[in-house]
């Protein structure tokens, strides 16, 4: 028998395996181009952000272009994430509108004396100490309420599509799902362009202080 120093390294000492059995397959190690570490590098990236992974959760929506950084639809229903942008754009949709409109004039008569002379900038104050603002708020409150019950019995799966409160399907019949699915998308465009319309003329009129087109 060989004397070795005990000194001696023992990385030193040759290092022999047992021969890999005869069926041995690379692929139980998972080293082939099927396995789940090159699964998750070619994972589906999205289309608005092809740096990140593509949110399957919106899968299958009109108008999803993959844009969640944040994974927002990680923790939150899909159906009620987008009933929100859907009134959060119609809303703006109808701001913008209103709030050029009495920039260029437009005026409800009898109008009061406090309300003489505003913009949509400086309407606020004078709006709360004249009591519309309160009467705005008991308005909205009961829509809120009201439009809660549908938005409630989506999301115990009744059906109900997203943003569906029944106005305006007229206008859908005798199309076909690819003609219906069209409008569906001009909405979002035209809802995504209005929120941020409305953030735009909002911040130009405070910014530059004057009226349409504010600069």
């Amino acid at each position: 028998m060989l004397d070795l120093p005990s000194s001696l390294p023992l990385l030193a000492l040759p290092l022999r395996l047992p021969p890999p059995p005869m069926n041995f397959n690379s692929n139980d190690l998972g080293l082939s181009g099927e396995g789940r570490g090159s699964t998750s590098l070619a994972a589906t990236k999205s289309k608005a952000l092809p740096w990140l992974p593509n949110p399957s959760n919106l899968d299958g929506y009109v108008g999803a272009n993959g844009f969640d950084p944040l994974g927002i639809s990680n923790y939150f229903p899909t159906d009620y994430l987008v009933e929100s942008e859907l009134k959060h754009g119609r809303i703006c949709q109808l701001a913008w509108l209103g709030y050029v409109a009495v920039d260029l004039g437009a005026r409800i008569y009898p109008l009061p004396d406090s309300m003489q002379g505003v913009t949509s900038a400086t309407a606020h104050d004078p709006a709360v100490a004249f009591g519309s603002m309160g009467n705005m708020f008991i308005w909205m409150a009961l829509f809120e309420m009201v439009g809660w019950i549908g938005v409630s019995q989506m999301l115990q799966g009744s059906g109900r599509a997203p943003g569906d409160f029944g106005f305006g399907k007229q206008f859908l019949e005798g199309k076909s799902e690819a003609q219906i699915n069209d409008m569906k998308l001009k909405e979002v465009v035209h809802c995504r362009a209005a929120m941020l319309a409305f953030s735009g003329v909002v911040t130009q009129s405070v910014l530059y202080d004057k009226g349409f087109p504010y600069f």
